[in-house]
């Protein structure tokens, strides 16, 4: 599968064009570096922000959004904004109200994608039927979730009237998930990636510093790459301007067969992030 811009897009099962590459800005405080970087984003080309409400910066990346379709002359229909609602809101009511206040928080009409963030036992589901009736009320284009492993999809979907659209987990070289995007795809759920970049831990790991050499590219970028022709959106975080650019320059080469099956091959189940069988928050 070849993505060839970084407009490009993959076709929800409903239908909705969400782009195959965004910004992420997990950890990014609110003030100017978080406006800029989106701003700056939107201004080279991106058309995908990913927030959170606990990331407690929804604000600031409203304000980027406005300077960035601004300055770059789009509109807003053309972006494709994800948050999610955190675990302390998870019930159908305070989903609901928590969907408004990250709506009031970034200064939009509606998201583009609104996912639950993790899956708490014994509460996503009132908060999945709270999903549904936003998405069914036309108040966000789609719905999905977060770090839900396959065991937690089938019992999601059990009861579910509309299947996730999306599946954003931890996903990197170290943990290449390759088991639930087998799942995903048969369900027709995309699957996106945070931390692709196992938060800089892989930068400096030699087997994919050889295959960077060989395509002239950074690790970052090979990572990246790896991603897209795994059919898996990505989202990198970065604030500096010349790392997100750098982050989006993936669309002028191909990785061939052998080197993805020898950055599949790093995989050793292992995340950076919590555990979505063994979290306490």
């Amino acid at each position: 599968m070849m993505v060839k811009h970084l407009q490009d897009t993959t076709t929800l099962h409903n239908g909705v064009k969400m782009p195959w590459f965004g910004l992420g800005v997990f950890k990014v405080e609110e003030g100017p570096e978080l406006v800029n970087a989106v701003k700056s984003a939107i201004n080279h080309g991106y058309l995908s922000v990913d927030t959170a409400a606990i990331y407690e910066n929804e604000v600031g990346v409203g304000e980027g959004i406005r300077e960035g379709i601004r300055d770059a002359g789009i509109s807003r229909e053309e972006l494709f904004v994800t948050s999610k609602v955190w675990n302390a809101d998870l019930g159908y009511e305070s989903t609901i109200a928590a969907y408004e206040a990250s709506l009031e928080k970034l200064g939009l009409a509606y998201l583009d994608l609104y996912l639950i963030h993790w899956p708490v036992e014994g509460k996503y589901k009132d908060a999945w039927r709270a999903l549904e009736t936003l998405y069914k009320e036309g108040r966000v284009k789609a719905i999905g979730v977060s770090n839900f492993q396959t065991h937690h999809l089938e019992e999601l979907m059990k009861d579910a009237e509309i299947k996730p659209m999306v599946n954003q987990v931890e996903c990197h070289p170290r943990i290449s998930q390759k088991e639930l995007q087998v799942f995903c795809q048969d369900n027709g759920i995309q699957l996106e990636a945070w931390s692709p970049l196992m938060q800089g831990q892989l930068l400096d790991n030699k087997v994919l510093q050889e295959i960077a050499n060989k395509h002239h590219k950074s690790v970052a970028q090979i990572i990246l790459r790896w991603d897209l022709q795994n059919g898996i959106v990505t989202i990198p975080k970065s604030t500096k301007e010349h790392r997100i650019v750098e982050n989006a320059n993936v669309f002028d080469f191909e990785l061939t067969i052998e080197e993805m099956q020898i950055i599949d091959g790093l995989n050793q189940n292992l995340r950076v992030g919590p555990d979505p069988d063994n979290f306490d928050f």
